[in-house]
């Protein structure tokens, strides 16, 4: 069982802590066994989610008075409380329709200029040397080509990759992790299936994939905006064939 779940009324917390720059003096926790660092551990960890759910507020145009988190929280511990517990569950349920409203506002408003962004982006793009575009839209450049053979779209493939936004900013790669990725090509994006078949083993692309082969005008939050052009650098290492059931026989059996 969990010892608490962060939700909008812990938003206090971590009021409370910005609050103390405030004081001329603070004096600072006693940490000297277990159970006061545990204890503080918990102020400490709902602390930092809550500063990063009012960084959410302040980024959506949502700002709170933090006066009057610390004056709520405090009263409330006494058991002083100003509103009742039924009122502050519908205040706080309104707060988070109210951010998911501006969330969608400005998700919808980056997906729009990513759209335009990403149009004009591939149309550049299009011009350059060495750049081949196929029937689908793919644009894709050779930085090594292999001599082994190709994939299907049902074959395994065991590739390393680094994808990136337009402006050069990384959102995923193998390198990092330190190790290459192997899945099915034909359950991956669409850019991703019909361009590494493109691949022979050994060879490494550059491919720029339009938004309507890769995740679409919904993204993949929270990381991928909607309408985005990405771009992929893909290493084909090999291509992973089922073993072969023993024929009946066979002299290995």
């Amino acid at each position: 069982m969990k010892l608490f779940k962060p939700t909008m009324v812990a938003i206090a917390l971590v009021s409370v802590l910005g609050c103390q720059e405030a004081k001329q003096e603070e004096k600072a926790a006693v940490l000297d066994t277990e159970v006061q660092k545990q204890a503080y551990g918990l102020g400490a960890s709902i602390g930092m989610y809550m500063e990063r759910n009012l960084e959410e507020h302040t980024k959506m145009g949502l700002s709170l008075d933090k006066d009057l988190i610390v004056k709520g929280f405090i009263e409330s511990l006494e058991g002083k409380s100003q509103i009742e517990k039924e009122e502050i569950q519908t205040l706080l349920s309104n707060l988070e329709q109210t951010m998911r409203a501006k969330q969608q506002e400005l998700a919808k408003k980056e997906a729009e200029a990513s759209l335009a962004e990403g149009k004009k982006f591939l149309e550049e793009n299009a011009k350059k040397d060495g750049v081949k575009v196929t029937e689908s839209g793919i644009q894709y450049s050779v930085i090594t080509e292999g001599s082994g053979e190709k994939p299907r779209a049902t074959d395994t493939v065991e590739v390393h990759y680094k994808g990136t936004f337009l402006n050069g900013e990384t959102f995923d790669s193998s390198y990092d992790r330190g190790q290459p990725t192997v899945f099915q090509l034909n359950r991956v994006i669409r850019g991703w299936t019909e361009g590494v078949q493109l691949m022979s083993v050994g060879s490494k692309y550059k491919f720029t994939i339009p938004s309507e082969l890769a995740y679409g005008p919904v993204g993949n939050p929270p990381r991928i905006p909607g309408n985005s052009v990405l771009e992929f650098e893909i290493e084909l290492l090999n291509i992973q064939k089922p073993e072969q059931p023993a024929q009946v026989g066979d002299k290995s059996e």
